[in-house]
């Protein structure tokens, strides 16, 4: 009876770390203080939207029409508004200060399929060109999988014949070719599901199957192009596969010169010495056939030996960085595991793919120094690359006023 009551203990402890399991930030966690109240709330199918208006404007003036991104559950407005205005560079307030209307979108459900996110952000242009007190065209993007929501969103109103009156596109760290989470981290999805299917819910969600480059289905699967995503692509090129009319723009979070994060193929970022999880181990992406990715390990039984081949140097790529392991081993500490922490992060969406110029599957391709291509590979017509590999998604200065820089007249 007491071996029993052990066990039990043990799998307790890991279902409430496994609660916090995050793809993009820790759930369950208070991150940022409440945002200022709109100055109107609007209900959309499948979301809503919150709308500032620009210093000394009493309605919508030159807007800005900005989507959310993925997570679990619905948008964290708060959250999205902290992001925006208080990392390295104060985007609301300059965007204000210009008389600039911001209308943030979120979604009722982050992880729903970007397809039917779209349907929200459709709403929100339309009803910002309702609302709009001027003919200032719009500029509207989103950021990570917000920047393909509304991608898709323009063109498939313009495919539909409609005015969408966007004069410019923005996409912020969105992952046009594809995002990566490591095979490892999404075989422990499917390993703890059985206690708790918090991050298994998460990116085996739709909208991770469309964005994710590679996704694993089953812990001993084989890791390929998600059904989802196949699909998705599909959809993307019936509608013209980008908006022919807005002036495209782009921003990677990443660097454009080749250089990685530092994170060296085949090195251990995560490991485990029990009492949950004794002999677990996560290892950055490496090339090469059955290449170890991770074992797994521990009282939900193991170990487990996860490989891949033919895959590219990912999580040292240059590109917006997510700290993915740095999520599961602050839970594991949490609740008593003895964690071994060298990596916090690795490449979540990289350059080539934030700036449409290269696809992942080849390692040329994911080093390439894109400063030196010709500026016409990419999809967009114009972007820009970071000075660092930064977190995904962050709003940095040069970020910042070089999309402010830009907006419509």
């Amino acid at each position: 009876m007491e071996g029993l009551f052990v066990a039990d203990s043990k799998t307790e402890k890991i279902r409430q770390a496994a609660r916090t399991f995050g793809l993009v930030t820790p759930l369950g966690v208070e991150t940022a203080a409440q945002a200022p109240p709109a100055d109107e709330v609007w209900e959309l199918p499948g979301g809503s939207a919150r709308v500032y208006y620009g210093e000394g404007q009493k309605g919508v003036v030159r807007p800005v029409v900005l989507a959310d991104g993925f997570n679990l559950g619905p948008s964290d407005f708060d959250w999205l508004w902290d992001q925006l205005e208080n990392g390295r560079f104060p985007f609301i307030s300059e965007l204000r200060r210009r008389g600039r209307t911001l209308v943030l979108v979120g979604f009722d459900e982050r992880s729903e399929s970007i397809l039917r996110n779209s349907d929200t952000v459709m709403a929100a242009i339309l009803r910002t060109s309702a609302e709009q007190l001027d003919d200032t065209r719009l500029l509207a993007g989103g950021f990570s999988m917000g920047g393909i929501v509304a991608r898709y969103a323009l063109a498939k109103m313009e495919q539909r014949r409609m005015d969408h009156r966007v004069g410019v596109y923005v996409s912020f760290d969105s992952p046009h070719r594809g995002a990566w989470v490591p095979i490892g981290l999404q075989a422990f999805a499917h390993y703890t599901a059985g206690v708790d299917d918090t991050y298994l819910r998460q990116i085996s969600s739709p909208a991770s199957q469309q964005m994710l480059w590679r996704y694993l289905d089953d812990m001993k699967g084989t890791p390929q192009e998600s059904q989802l995503r196949t699909e998705f692509k599909e959809e993307l090129q019936k509608v013209g596969s980008w908006p022919q009319i807005p002036h495209l723009l782009g921003v990677s979070s990443g660097r454009g010169d080749g250089t990685g994060n530092g994170v060296r193929a085949g090195a251990k970022t995560l490991s485990c010495s029990g009492p949950l999880f004794d002999g677990t181990y996560f290892l950055a992406q490496s090339q090469g056939e059955k290449a170890e990715a991770a074992v797994l390990n521990g009282v939900l039984g193991g170990p487990h030996s996860i490989t891949t081949s033919g895959f590219p140097e990912l999580d040292g790529a240059p590109g917006g960085t997510l700290e993915s392991f740095g999520i599961i081993g602050d839970a594991l500490t949490g609740a008593g595991e003895s964690v071994d922490l060298v990596h916090r992060s690795g490449c979540f969406v990289p350059s080539v793919s934030a700036v449409a110029v290269r696809d992942l599957d080849r390692q040329e391709d994911l080093y390439v120094n894109i400063d030196q291509l010709p500026p016409e590979e990419s999809e967009l017509h114009e972007f820009l690359l970071s000075q660092d590999n930064d977190p995904h998604a962050l709003m940095t200065e040069d970020i910042g006023r070089w999309v402010l820089d830009r907006l419509p007249d």
